[in-house]
C-alpha cells in the first residue's frame, strides 16, 4: 500500500512538472528558431538554431529601459514593503488594540482585490502628487497588494519568537532600534526572505497597474516586450518568445540566490 501511495504521488509530480516546464522549454525553441518559420515548420528540438531573436530583443534600447524600468520599481517596490511591514507585524503579534484581529483579517481581504479595481483612482492620485511615469507610483501602487500578505507572513515569525526575548533585551539595556537590529532582524531573516521573494515575483509580473502608472520613462518591460515583438501590428513570434525567456531570468536568479531563505521560511513560519 506505501509503495503505491509513493508511486501515486512520483507519477503527480512528474505529471505537474512536466505541465510547468514544457512551455518553458517551448518559449526556448521558438526563440532559438528563425522567426520566419510558421507553426508547421516548428518541432519540438529545432533543426535550424539561431540566437537573432534574442540579440534583438536584447540589444534593443527600448527593451533594455523596459528591464531596468522594472527592476527598478520592483526592488523599491520590496524595500518599502518590508519597512512598512516589519513594524507593522510586530504590532499584531506583540501588542493587543481595539479590533486588531478583524484588522489583521481585512489585511488578507485587501489582497484579494484585483488590480483593475484600485487602477482609476491609482491614476487619479498619482496624478495629484505629480508621480504620473515613476518608479514610486508603481511601487506605492504595488504595495497595496505586497503590505497585506507580508505582515501575514511576517507576522508568524515574529509570533514564534517568545515575548520574553524583548523584556530580556530591555533588562540587557538594548535600545529600541538596537533590539531590532541585533536581535530580531537577525532571527526573522529567513521570513524576509520568503516575503521579499513573493514580493518581488508579484511586482515583477503585474502589468495592469504599471502600465497605467506609466506613460515613456518607467515603463515595464511587458508593455516594452509587445511593441518589440510587433512593431507594425504583426507578431514575431520568435523575438516574442525569446524576450519571454530573457524576463523569467530575475525571477531565476531571485529563486536561486534565497532557496535557503525561502526553505527555512516555509519550515519556520508557524507557532508552535
Amino acid at each position: 500500500m506505501k509503495y503505491w501511495a509513493t508511486k501515486k504521488w512520483s507519477l503527480t509530480v512528474i505529471i505537474y512538472s512536466f505541465f510547468t516546464i514544457f512551455p518553458i522549454y517551448w518559449l526556448f525553441v521558438l526563440g532559438l528558431q528563425p522567426n520566419f518559420l510558421n507553426s508547421t515548420g516548428l518541432s519540438l528540438w529545432p533543426s535550424t538554431v539561431s540566437f537573432q531573436n534574442f540579440s534583438v530583443s536584447f540589444l534593443n534600447d527600448e527593451w533594455v529601459q523596459g528591464y531596468l524600468n522594472a527592476t527598478a520599481y520592483v526592488f523599491l517596490n520590496v524595500i518599502l514593503t518590508l519597512v512598512v511591514a516589519v513594524p507593522a507585524a510586530f504590532a499584531f503579534s506583540r501588542y493587543k488594540f481595539l479590533g486588531n484581529r478583524n484588522l489583521f483579517f481585512w489585511l488578507l481581504v485587501c489582497r484579494m482585490i484585483p488590480p483593475a479595481v484600485v487602477m482609476v483612482p491609482m491614476v487619479q492620485i498619482a496624478a495629484i502628487f505629480n508621480l504620473v511615469d515613476t518608479y514610486l507610483a508603481v511601487a506605492i501602487a504595488h504595495c497595496l497588494f505586497n503590505v497585506p500578505i507580508a505582515i501575514w507572513i511576517l507576522e508568524g515569525f515574529i509570533s514564534s519568537i517568545p515575548k520574553e526575548t524583548d523584556e530580556m533585551a530591555r533588562v540587557d539595556g538594548y535600545s529600541t532600534f538596537g533590539f531590532w537590529r541585533t536581535i530580531l532582524v537577525p532571527q526573522i531573516l529567513p521570513g524576509l526572505g520568503v516575503t521579499a521573494f513573493f514580493c518581488f515575483m508579484f511586482s515583477w509580473v503585474e502589468l495592469t497597474l504599471a502600465n497605467a502608472l506609466t506613460t515613456v520613462d518607467a515603463k515595464p518591460i511587458g508593455v516594452i516586450l509587445k511593441m518589440v515583438a510587433s512593431p507594425l501590428g504583426g507578431v514575431h513570434i520568435g523575438i516574442a518568445a525569446a524576450t519571454s525567456i530573457l524576463t523569467l531570468i530575475p525571477g531565476i536568479v531571485v529563486a536561486w540566490l534565497a532557496r535557503n531563505h525561502i526553505a527555512r521560511g516555509f519550515s519556520m513560519g508557524q507557532v508552535k
